[in-house]
């Protein structure tokens, strides 16, 4: 994928469901055909680390068009995905189309290889790129991911704000909220996620722009550069933690619990993509909210956090591959893609497909589309490229939040962990 993306790359509606169980069969044939004709019904298993509303529509598309296929969805958290899956496949097992891709799983074998396959011609090169492994291909991407700042209109109006164009407007927006006895922000820092994707912005916005930079991306995977050239990007979002807009509670907040504060009123902003929107409308569908991109210091549009969605990618010793291999093939399909982007807004890399505008609710990050400024690197980053990097790097900052590391000692520790995997992986 490239840095840039355009407003039609990057403009569609996707998200729908996890442990859905459906059916539908294979013929033994990769097409997205009928198989009516198979006389033994099938049991597909899926691993995701998305959850049950992110597939529905299309996994119901698939009970459509292969009856005899029973799919069952299981949902991982994403801080156990990679090793619950990878443990599974080790033992000779695991599902059968697995949401997710990491390196270490195409060297030892346990992924299919999938170049050449006709559904592949069906995608374009940056939406394959990352599970393109030495020329060869081992997932296909699933409608893309994008994240930004929601925030509450009535909060808002109601305090005289307006979303920030700069990163000192969305300081200024902090103290204003809390001096008004209004929690600023929601965040669920249990997780690993949401301080690694906010710091990580402002490296977007103040590193990436500038010339010398344009290809830090493929020269951190061979050590030539270093995420420490990071520092000066990272010391300005954390004016966040300084200033205890981000404070160490936050550590004991989960994902749901973040929701749930924002979705009811208790908090102005809180840090998400469309994933959520579904969840939190059920919570209070009075929530009038809108999404602003995470500002730069010096930018006047601010990025998204976003890229290819996570491929499915197929186990290589999985009993059914004819039936997975049918599954996939539905989803090169612009009538599947379409399903997928039914209720959550992420591009699709499915060529020729014309995207919709943009949903309501996203009103206010149009410009950063149509500049192309939704970007998130590690999928290009190589033998540091999978979720294992950027975890480590999620915890460092919790470490950080707790105030037992320094920024500098965040990114040093996070140097020593990406030489350490590149080195591996000669």
């Amino acid at each position: 994928m490239q840095k840039k993306a355009s407003m039609a790359s990057l403009a569609s509606v996707v998200l729908l469901a996890s442990s859905i169980s459906l059916t539908g069969c294979g013929t033994g044939k990769e097409t997205a055909a009928d198989s009516k004709g198979s006389k033994d019904k099938v049991t597909i298993r899926i691993a995701s680390i998305n959850r049950d509303e992110t597939r529905k529509a299309f996994l119901e598309m698939i009970k459509e068009k292969f009856p005899k296929i029973t799919i069952d969805y299981n949902f991982i958290d994403n801080n156990t995905f990679t090793d619950v899956v990878t443990t599974q496949l080790a033992s000779g097992g695991g599902p059968d189309i697995i949401e997710g891709y990491d390196i270490k799983w195409v060297k030892n074998g346990y992924l299919l290889d999938l170049t050449g396959k006709d559904f592949i011609t069906k995608f374009t090169d940056n939406g394959l790129k990352p599970t393109n492994y030495e020329g060869k291909i081992y997932g296909i991407p699933t409608t893309g991911w994008f994240e930004g700042v929601f925030y509450n209109k009535d909060i808002f109006d109601k305090n005289g704000l307006k979303p920030p164009k700069t990163f000192d407007e969305w300081l200024a927006i902090h103290e204003k909220l809390k001096q008004n006895g209004v929690k600023p922000q929601a965040m669920g820092a249990q997780s690993w996620e949401p301080m690694m994707k906010q710091s990580m912005s402002m490296a977007f916005n103040e590193f990436y722009s500038k010339p010398e930079n344009k290809n830090f991306d493929q020269d951190v995977q061979t050590g030539k550069r270093k995420i420490s050239e990071w520092s000066d990007a990272f010391k300005v979002w954390d004016e966040m933690v300084q200033k205890k807009y981000l404070t160490q509670d936050m550590l004991g907040i989960s994902y749901d619990q973040a929701l749930d504060e924002f979705a009811s009123g208790k908090a102005a902003m809180w840090e998400s993509g469309p994933w959520s929107y579904d969840a939190m409308m059920k919570k209070n569908p009075n929530l009038k909210l809108d999404m602003f991109p995470l500002p730069g210091k010096t930018s006047a549009t601010g990025y998204l956090v976003g890229g290819p969605g996570n491929p499915w990618s197929v186990n290589a010793n999985g009993k059914h591959k004819d039936e997975v291999l049918q599954i996939l093939n539905l989803m090169a399909t612009p009538e599947a893609q379409k399903a997928l982007m039914k209720s959550y807004f992420g591009p699709s890399f499915l060529k020729g497909l014309d995207n919709p505008e943009l949903p309501a609710q996203y009103t206010s990050v149009k410009d950063a589309f149509v500049q192309g400024r939704v970007y998130a690197p590690w999928p290009y980053w190589g033998p540091i490229g999978g979720s294992n990097f950027i975890t480590e790097l999620g915890k460092l900052l919790q470490d950080h939040l707790a105030g037992d590391k320094t920024i500098d000692q965040v990114l040093q520790k996070a140097d020593k962990i990406a030489t350490d995997m590149i080195q591996q992986a000669k």
